[in-house]
């Protein structure tokens, strides 16, 4: 048997490439048909395919036909003649392979074949029928055979189409859902408004979205998207509510520019407005409370028009969200308007519709005074307090010189012995190579007049090699001492002197402060007036600055009997202990807010014994 040429066979495995991608093809139907008709034609072999359709009441309705302008023939007649019976044949059978005219035994002919396909919807019936010309009957089983294996195809582009559409319906009413979240998260009709505008604007790229409410016979722009003030007196306002006023006149969706022709929609008003501040698209959307108009959304868009599936989801998203803006609208009232009406119909539930604020008022003040009089609650004195340490060194300058290094800083934590601070010494090597030679000078001397036997020179001279001995001893001590070392284990707390490197020092200056932080103590300053109230009492609390959510408890040890001047007036030092254990980010020098506590005293008390007292100075005669 003879076999086709690779030359023959690509046309054949491009088509079955075409059908295998109308399988997934994510284009409309109008142009799935004709290439679907193209690749069964392509892969039968055929020189002309139809489609047709079984409507309602039973009539075959041709869909496509490939090619469109073949050259008519008696058999193409003859084909065209027999269609109607050719695809009830097919749809009762499943496929068929019909000859067109008789022909010779083996020998080529005209044949029509057909097969039904499968379809998404069941309720529907299409087959699609070709002619072959000029084959015999083995080719044309062939041809039907590859024809039936395409059946296929229109179902799985169907499904793919569905689900394609399922997609878009689930992203279309996520968008709306959304939308309606952040509007129905509002409180307030404005801030509704705004949100909605808002979320239009960002959702669908328009510059502007716009929503104006009937109100007195005519719309009023109640919100306009990323704007929270505007002015109703400027011109674009007031030709935006024109546009608004022509929609909701007509009740219809209106697009700027109109997409047909001929459309008896009046877009007067939307011309203007988008002929006088440069918009090039819009649409005007009537919201429907119980089938009546009551606001508009427009949205403005310069990029590209609106599309139906967008006109068709702005729809959908402003219906999710009209009910809610119609019942904040109609609720939306001052707060203190509408709280005054909700609190008065609760307290006429208990006091009674007549006269419900006076006895409000009546049962309110009883209650404040009860409250003033019996309930007694914790009272403590207030002041300020520092942490402090009872164990603290001035690290001074041994002697006169310069500030070579710095090793520290305040805040650091030091170990014991740790270097601080380096004076120069190089002055104090020089002035050491100097006393020994000295010494070396003064003992030659001393050998040399024992030699002379002059008693009175050599001891003078062994004087002097003393006193060039103790000088180099003083001068060593210095050195050993140029480096300043901590004491103890601490933290400085005062001495920052990394800006006074090579500055000078005299012998005794306070160069740095170090504080022991395993003994702290609060100090804290309570004012002469209240001193009197915690004689006796022991506890209280503390809150640092740095962390005033922490709490620390206190005990009082120790008064000062004396007191210390302030500018705000005299204040008590009142030492307090610790009752815990210390934290490992206090430091001296730390401040807060200190708390003791006195005594469980009434509400007048506390609110007016300041004033009392202040009264009894003043009046005093």
């Amino acid at each position: 048997m003879p076999t086709d040429s690779p030359s023959a066979n690509d046309p054949r495995q491009a088509s079955l490439a075409e059908l295998s991608s109308l399988r997934s093809f994510s284009g409309g139907p109008r142009e799935f048909w004709p290439r679907y008709l193209a690749a069964l034609m392509a892969v039968s072999g055929a020189s002309k395919a139809m489609l047709l359709l079984r409507d309602a009441s039973g009539a075959w309705k041709k869909l496509g036909e490939h090619p469109l302008n073949l050259e008519p023939s008696r058999f193409i007649t003859a084909f065209n003649t027999r269609l109607p019976e050719l695809a009830k044949l097919c749809a009762e059978h499943g496929s068929i392979i019909e000859g067109i005219e008789a022909a010779a035994p083996r020998g080529p002919g005209h044949y029509a074949i057909g097969t039904r396909l499968k379809l998404f919807r069941s309720n529907e019936t299409a087959v699609a029928i070709a002619l072959l010309s000029e084959v015999n009957d083995v080719a044309a089983n062939d041809a039907l055979v590859r024809l039936t294996l395409a059946a296929d195809v229109p179902e799985s582009y169907q499904i793919a189409q569905a689900n394609q559409q399922a997609a878009g319906d689930i992203q279309r009413f996520a968008v709306a859902l959304d939308l309606a979240a952040a509007v129905n998260a509002e409180k307030r009709f404005v801030a509704a408004a705004l949100a909605l505008s808002n979320a239009l604007a960002s959702r669908f790229a328009c510059e502007r979205v716009s929503l104006g409410w009937f109100k007195a016979g005519y719309i009023k722009l109640a919100a306009l998207s990323r704007t929270e003030k505007f002015n109703r007196q400027m011109a674009a306002a007031q030709l935006l509510e024109a546009a608004m006023d022509e929609c909701l006149d007509q009740d219809e969706e209106i697009v700027w520019p109109l997409p047909i022709e001929g459309s008896n929609l009046v877009a007067r008003d939307h011309e203007k407005f988008s002929k006088d501040q440069n918009v090039t698209h819009l649409v005007s959307f009537p919201l429907r409370v119980e089938g009546k108009p009551v606001a508009v959304i427009t949205c403005e868009r310069n990029a590209s028009p609106f599309s139906p599936a967008e006109v068709l989801q702005l729809r959908l998203c402003i219906d999710q969200c009209t009910r809610r803006l119609a019942d904040l609208q109609r609720t939306d009232r001052w707060f203190g308007a509408r709280l005054a009406a909700w609190s008065k119909d609760q307290l006429a539930l208990v006091l009674g519709p007549k006269h419900t604020w006076a006895k409000a008022l009546a049962v309110l003040i009883a209650i404040l005074l009860l409250v003033l009089f019996l309930v007694r609650v914790p009272y403590r004195v207030e002041g300020n307090f520092i942490v402090k340490s009872d164990d603290a060194s001035f690290r001074t300058a041994p002697f006169d010189g310069y500030i070579e290094r710095v090793f520290a800083r305040p805040g650091d934590l030091v170990k014991s012995n740790a270097p601080l601070i380096q004076l120069a010494t190089r002055e104090l090597q020089l002035e050491e190579s100097a006393a020994e030679a000295d010494v070396v000078r003064y003992q030659r001397e001393a050998e040399k007049a024992r030699a002379n036997n002059n008693l009175a020179e050599m001891r003078v001279a062994l004087s002097l090699s003393e006193q060039s001995k103790a000088r180099v001893d003083l001068v060593r001590y210095r050195i050993a001492e140029a480096t300043l070392r901590a004491p103890f284990d601490g933290v400085i707390v005062e001495g920052d002197l990394r800006e006074r490197l090579s500055a000078p020092v005299k012998q005794g200056d306070a160069l740095m402060r170090i504080a022991k932080i395993d003994r702290l103590y609060v100090e804290a300053e309570v004012p002469e007036r209240d001193i009197h109230e915690i004689l006796g009492k022991e506890r209280g609390e503390i809150a640092f600055v740095s962390q005033p959510k922490l709490k620390f408890p206190v005990r009082i040890a120790k008064i000062e009997p004396a007191a210390f001047p302030k500018s705000e007036g005299n204040v008590f030092l009142v030492r307090c202990e610790f009752e815990q254990s210390l934290e490992n980010w206090w430091r001296p020098g730390m401040s807060g807010l200190c708390k003791l506590n006195v005594e469980s005293r009434t509400l007048w008390w506390i609110l007016t014994h300041r004033t009392v007292d202040f009264l009894r100075m003043k009046l005093w005669w």
